[in-house]
């Protein structure tokens, strides 16, 4: 008789398969058991399909995807369709094996409305409303427990507004919320009633004015850790800041967005818990001149990834802010800048930023002040360092602990077979003994080639090589937010 785990320690090994798309598929065809477990896992955040698979397969699954989401809808819903002339072929005649809607912890209404739009390209615009409706509706009436809604209003092609039929009582899981400020004020009023266990709330805001009813729903949490704060044209968020500041013991997170430079960011010195802040105004960081002086006690993460008019303001806030920094991670390429980060973070681990063609010894005196660095990330183009000196330089300065490099490339690599050979050679003979991860993220796919790839599997089967990838930058990599459509 073959042995076969129990059906809980087969739960624990899968969860651990999470990120791991490829085997979590293979083991959907073991058996029905395995099918059943990894599904679910599967079928949690369905939406993220477009970071895991080549663009060009992109619509292939969302067409599959849509086609699996019909199958399981009611009768209904399927009238509905039948009568508006709306003709989606399922992958089977029969009943889905599946509840896969039930499934679903993460609710995404932009995503929905982005697959369908996509896939019936040929329907009309009401054809395209009256499908995502029923497909709404559907994951609204099957959901158990729900963890993440994301619904914008920027994507025009489909009416924005959509009617909940109801609120049933799996929004009280809910920990994430990322909406527009323009949604109808009654999504936001039913929202409040039942939501009060939100962590993480993402904004952008659409419109001059904030109803009540966000503000409400804002007012309401019990403990909200994370905020996003998303401006566009001369939008403006200060009538919703009364609401926000009675979050400022339990707000660690914070990350603002926006190009206008006379909005104020006085209330973001009364937020004194923040652990990690991200700067992204566009064009201008005017608006920073007002926390260059702030101390916030126990902030380890900062980033600010848009280049900066003047870095004077940053400058003087790493000088009373930099010493507890664990990650920072810079657009600018500002020489000043650069040196004040081995000035002002003799404690960093990570480091993502610019350097410019001029500036090895910046590079070295920044490895030899922060002595616990562990990872860095180097931007590469026109006018900067070149790969082959950095390569150099990180065998002979970098600290003891320091174990991954990151490089970002926005034209073709420089790098010949020759000086990785000799960078890995020069590696392995460093004391102390550790491997490393190099992780190589271009604008364009560029595969390595077959002389490289023999070069890179010898050193890892030495255990010199802990990881070496080459992949292309795509948007989550340029902007970190997996989940804004």
């Amino acid at each position: 008789m073959a042995f076969k785990l129990p059906t809980d320690c087969l739960n624990e090994i899968f969860e651990h398969l999470e990120e791991d798309k490829i085997t979590l598929h293979s083991c959907l065809l073991v058996d029905r058991l395995w099918c059943k477990i990894s599904v679910r896992i599967l079928w949690r955040n369905i939406w993220r399909y477009k970071y895991t698979i080549a663009y060009q397969y992109q619509l292939k699954v969302a067409s599959a995807i849509l086609s699996t989401l019909i199958a399981c809808l009611p009768n209904e819903s399927k009238e509905i369709l039948y009568k508006n002339k709306i003709f989606i072929s399922t992958p089977t005649p029969n009943s889905p094996l599946f509840n896969y809607a039930g499934f679903c912890k993460v609710l995404s209404i932009n995503e929905i409305r982005r697959i369908i739009n996509n896939v019936l390209q040929f329907f009309d615009i009401d054809q395209k409303a009256i499908t995502s409706k029923e497909v709404i509706k559907m994951f609204i009436n099957q959901i158990s427990s729900l963890k993440r809604l994301i619904y914008y209003t920027f994507y025009n092609t489909i009416p924005n507004n959509i009617s909940f039929p109801y609120f049933p009582n799996y929004l009280v899981d809910l920990l994430e919320l990322r909406c527009s400020s323009n949604i109808n004020s009654e999504f936001f009023y039913y929202l409040s009633q039942i939501c009060h266990n939100l962590q993480s709330i993402t904004i952008e805001f659409r419109d001059f004015t904030v109803s009540n009813e966000l503000k409400e729903l804002i007012s309401s949490q019990r403990n909200l850790k994370n905020l996003n704060l998303f401006i566009y044209e001369e939008n403006d968020w200060t009538n919703i800041i009364p609401a926000l500041i009675k979050h400022s013991n339990t707000l660690t997170k914070l990350h603002l967005y926006g190009n206008n430079d006379s909005l104020s960011l006085s209330f973001v010195s009364l937020f004194s818990n923040l652990q990690e802040f991200k700067f992204s105004f566009l064009f201008t960081n005017e608006n920073f001149k007002e926390l260059q002086h702030v101390i916030f006690p126990k902030l380890q993460i900062l980033k600010i990834p848009y280049y900066c008019l003047k870095p004077e303001y940053v400058i003087k806030f790493l000088e009373n802010n930099g010493k507890n920094l664990k990650e920072c991670y810079f657009g600018e390429d500002s020489s000043a800048l650069n040196l004040s980060i081995a000035e002002f973070c003799p404690n960093l681990k990570k480091l993502s930023v610019c350097f410019n063609n001029d500036e090895l010894n910046t590079l070295i005196t920044i490895f030899n002040n922060c002595q616990n660095l562990e990872s860095i990330e180097i931007w590469f183009g026109k006018g900067c360092l070149s790969e082959k000196e950095v390569l150099e330089t990180i065998v002979k300065y970098s600290p003891k602990k320091f174990c991954e490099l990151k490089i970002y490339n926005g034209s073709p690599s420089e790098l010949i077979l020759e000086d990785l050979e000799i960078f890995f050679l020069n590696w392995k003979n460093r004391t102390p003994k550790i491997s490393i991860s190099l992780i190589i993220i271009k604008s364009h796919y560029e595969s390595l080639e077959a002389n490289k790839v023999l070069i890179i599997e010898e050193y890892k089967n030495l255990g010199i090589i802990k990881k070496f990838e080459i992949r292309k930058m795509d948007n989550e990599e340029e902007e970190e937010e997996d989940d804004y459509f």
